[in-house]
C-alpha cells in the first residue's frame, strides 16, 4: 500500500489510451476511466488523454482537466471482423497514435485489453507499459453470446471470446497489470508478472445515503446490454411477477421483449433515456437497489455507487463474489428467496446505525479512490 499524497510533491506525467471518450461518465468502464483522471489531476500527475473516438463528441471538460487530449477515429470497418487479432483491438489502432507516444518517455496506461494493439510494438519498449484490466475479457465476451438472442450477434460474441482467449498472451509484455477486483488478479497472477488490485474509480467522495423508507425497488444498467436484459426480465418474469411491491427498471434502449414483460405487470414501471443526474436521483430514492448479475467479472460500478448512495441493497452470489463487499449487502441467490427478502426490507427503515456501518466500511476503504490511484501509481512510477 502506497501512504495518500505520497507522489504529490514530485512532477510526474502519464499518457492514458482510453478506449472510448470518457465524457460523459455515463457507463460502465467510462466512469472508471474519468475518475481515475480526475484523480491524477488531485494527486498533481499530468495527464496526455489519447481516446479512440466512434461517437462521442471531444470534451471541453477533459480539455481541463488533462495537458492535452488526443482523438483518433475507430475504424470500426466489418472487413476488421476478420482479422486475427479481437475486433475490439484492431479497430483502436492509429499510427498517430504511436507517433504521439514516442514524443516523450512517460509511462502508459492501456486502459483495457481493448487498447493494447501497440502494447508489443518494438518502438515502446523501454516505456513502464501498465495495462489496467476491466475484465477477464473472453470470459465476458462468452457470457455475452449466452444471453444473446440475435443469432448473428452471439456469434460475433463468441468468436470474439475465442480470439481475446488466445491474444490475452500480448499481456506478458506488461511491466503491471492493474486488475479491478480481487477475483481478475487470482487469474492474472497465475499467468502475468506485477499484478496489483485497483479497485474500480468512482464519483462517490463520501458515503451520501437518504435514512427512512423509500417507496420503490430500483434495479438499473444499460439495458441494451444482453446481460443487463437477462436480468430485469428474471426480475420481472420470477421475482415481482406475484407481489405487491413497485419496481422500476431504468436504463437506457431496452429491448422489446423488455418493454412487453413490463407492461403485463401493474407494479413495474420502465422508465428510459435517463440523465446520470436522474438515475443518481432514483438510486438514492429507492427502498431497496436490487442488482442480480449472471457474470462474476470484474467489479460492478453501479455496485458501488449503489452502496455509497442508496439504502438497502440485494444481490445475488456473482454480484459480490471476491469483492469484500458482502457484508454491506442482502444475498440471495433463488428467486424465491429475493422475493422474501424484497417484502422483508421493503418496510424496513434504513437507520442511522446502518448508515454509519456503510461509512465505517467504505470512506477511506481500499475502494476509495484516493487509495487506488496510490496504488495505481506505485505500478506506473516504481
Amino acid at each position: 500500500m502506497f501512504s495518500k499524497g505520497i507522489f504529490s510533491s514530485v512532477k510526474r506525467e502519464v499518457e492514458i489510451i482510453a478506449f472510448d471518450i470518457p465524457y460523459p461518465p455515463n457507463y460502465g468502464g467510462i466512469i472508471d476511466v474519468y475518475f481515475k483522471i480526475r484523480s491524477f489531476k488531485k494527486e498533481g500527475i499530468k495527464v496526455n488523454l489519447h481516446c479512440f473516438e466512434y461517437g462521442r463528441k471531444p470534451s471541453h471538460d477533459l480539455e481541463s482537466l488533462c495537458e492535452k487530449v488526443y482523438y483518433y477515429k475507430r475504424n470500426v470497418s466489418k472487413a476488421n471482423l476478420f482479422r486475427r487479432r479481437p475486433y475490439i483491438v484492431v479497430t483502436r489502432s492509429s499510427e498517430e497514435l504511436i507517433k504521439n507516444l514516442q514524443k516523450n518517455n512517460n509511462p502508459i496506461l492501456f486502459e483495457g485489453l481493448h487498447t493494447t494493439y501497440y502494447l508489443d510494438d518494438r518502438r515502446l519498449k523501454k516505456r513502464q507499459k501498465i495495462v489496467r484490466t476491466h475484465n477477464i475479457e473472453h470470459d465476458y465476451y462468452q457470457n455475452l453470446a449466452k444471453v444473446e438472442k440475435d443469432i448473428f450477434k452471439r456469434y460475433y460474441f463468441s468468436n470474439e471470446a475465442q480470439k481475446l482467449r488466445r491474444y490475452e498472451r500480448i499481456l506478458l509484455q506488461a511491466e503491471g497489470i492493474a486488475a479491478i477486483s480481487m477475483h481478475d488478479k487470482e487469474y492474472f497472477a497465475k499467468k502475468y508478472k506485477n499484478v496489483e488490485v485497483v479497485s474500480a474509480f468512482h464519483p462517490n467522495e463520501q458515503v451520501d445515503i437518504e435514512e427512512g423508507l423509500g417507496e420503490y425497488v430500483l434495479y438499473h444498467g444499460s439495458l441494451n446490454v444482453g446481460e443487463n436484459n437477462e436480468a430485469a426480465l428474471y426480475l420481472i418474469e420470477k421475482v415481482f411477477n406475484n407481489i405487491d411491491v413497485p419496481l422500476i427498471i431504468a436504463g437506457c434502449r431496452p429491448s422489446q421483449e423488455l418493454r412487453l414483460a413490463a407492461e403485463k405487470h401493474p407494479n413495474v414501471r420502465l422508465v428510459t433515456d435517463l440523465s446520470t443526474a436522474d438515475i443518481y436521483k432514483l438510486v438514492k430514492g429507492a427502498q431497496i437497489n436490487l442488482l442480480p448479475t449472471f457474470q462474476a467479472t470484474g467489479i460492478k460500478l453501479k455496485l458501488l455507487s449503489v452502496l455509497y448512495t442508496g439504502r438497502h441493497c440485494i444481490v445475488n452470489g456473482p454480484m459480490v463474489k471476491n469483492t469484500g463487499l458482502e457484508s454491506m449487502c442482502i444475498i440471495k441467490n433463488e428467486p424465491e428467496a429475493m422475493k422474501k427478502a424484497v417484502q422483508d426490507y421493503f418496510t424496513k427503515p434504513f437507520t442511522t446505525k446502518d448508515i454509519a456501518k456503510r461509512k465505517h466500511l467504505l470512506n477511506d476503504s481500499k475502494y476509495s479512490n484516493d487509495y487506488n490511484i496510490n496504488q495505481l501509481v506505485g505500478l506506473l512510477f516504481p
